[in-house]
Parts: structure tokens; C-alpha cells; sequence
């Protein structure tokens, strides 16, 4: 992806650019701790995406009202957070994820444990699979199902209908996972030291 980078707009602050490849329309996520977010499609200029964002100010300055008062609310517990130990924190991933692949018969190339900023885990296509360090933070059932997700990917490579019914069978109901999953984003995911 290529970056653009934060440009300040009038009457919405910064708002950060990212060319994206898979986005088939100009898309605006606004997450607290990380800001405005907006992928832009191969086939859309910048100046498109400018305009488009600034057609959409009423509705951004909505959400980003919310997310003030939500990162007032959380910063507190996110800065007393005590730091992820680096070791610790691949040893619990690395032995989890092998557990899995053996429990449920998955095969996976490599694994690599990563600071990331914005994904949980990635599974590429030669089947190394990446892991966030931050995963730790998370409950066990949801470390779980990043893991799975992960290796579910090591035989479906996208989100169709097979992949989600293979996550189905493995956690119960996969969409509902992913929906609880986003609520940790903030809190657990940004914000963190690790070591």
C-alpha cells in the first residue's frame, strides 16, 4: 500500500490517507487513540478523497465527539496497563498456536510474533502466519479465535462463505467472535509498551 499520510482539513483536524488496493470505495473508519483513517481505491485521486471527506464533516465530527469522550473514559486504565513482556508474550503465542494447528490438524509455514499497529494476525499466502504481540491482552477465548482465524486462512484465503463456515465449526458462531473482537481494539491494541 502506498502511504499518503496525515493532511489537516478544515474544521476536522488531522485525517490520515492510505492508498489501498482492496478498498473498492473511499473508506473513513475513526478508531480512538489512532484518528481519522481513510483508504482510498487505485481508482480515486487524492484530491477526490479530500473532497469526499470533507463532504462527510458533519457525520466525522459526530464520531469523533464519541471518541474523545471515549478515550477520556479508557485512558486512565490503558496508562496504568502494566508493559507486555516481549519473551513471555511469544512463548504464550508461538505454544498456543502450535497447539491449535495440532488440535484441529492445520499446517502453517512460519510464525512471526510482531509489534502491529493495526492487525491482529495476518496469514500470507505461503502460509506464514503473523501474530500481534498485544493478543495477550485479550481474553482466551478471543486469542483463540485470532489464532484460528489465522489458520482457517492457511486453506481459505479470503472471507467467503467456506472460510466462515469452517470458523463456525471451530468457534461456535465466527461473525459474532469478530464483532466482539472490535470492541478490543482500542483499549488492548494501541497505547501499549511493549518490551
Amino acid at each position: 500500500m502506498q502511504r499518503f499520510g496525515n493532511i489537516e482539513i478544515e474544521d476536522i483536524g488531522a485525517v490520515f490517507f492510505i492508498r489501498s488496493k482492496r478498498a473498492k470505495n473511499i473508506n473513513i473508519s475513526i478508531k480512538p487513540f489512532v484518528g481519522i483513517r481513510v483508504a482510498v481505491p487505485e481508482h480515486i485521486s487524492l484530491a477526490q478523497a479530500i473532497q469526499f471527506v470533507r463532504r462527510k464533516s458533519v457525520w466525522i465530527n459526530k464520531h469523533l465527539k464519541w471518541m474523545k469522550q471515549y478515550e477520556q473514559e479508557h485512558a486512565a486504565a490503558i496508562n496504568n496497563t502494566p508493559a507486555i513482556n516481549r519473551k513471555e508474550a511469544e512463548t504464550i503465542l508461538s505454544n498456543r498456536l502450535y497447539f491449535l494447528a495440532q488440535k484441529y490438524g492445520y499446517a502453517f509455514n512460519k510464525v512471526s510474533i510482531r509489534n502491529q499497529k493495526t492487525r491482529w494476525g495476518s496469514c500470507s499466502q505461503q502460509n506464514n502466519i503473523n501474530l500481534n504481540i498485544k493478543l495477550v491482552r485479550l481474553p482466551p477465548e478471543l486469542l483463540d479465535y485470532v489464532i484460528l482465524h489465522e489458520l482457517v486462512h492457511t486453506r481459505f484465503k479470503n472471507h467467503g462463505v467456506d472460510f466462515w463456515i469452517e470458523m463456525d465449526k471451530l468457534v461456535g458462531n465466527g461473525k459474532h467472535m469478530s464483532s466482539l473482537l472490535r470492541q478490543y481494539s482500542a483499549a488492548a491494541l494501541y497505547n501499549t509498551i511493549v518490551f
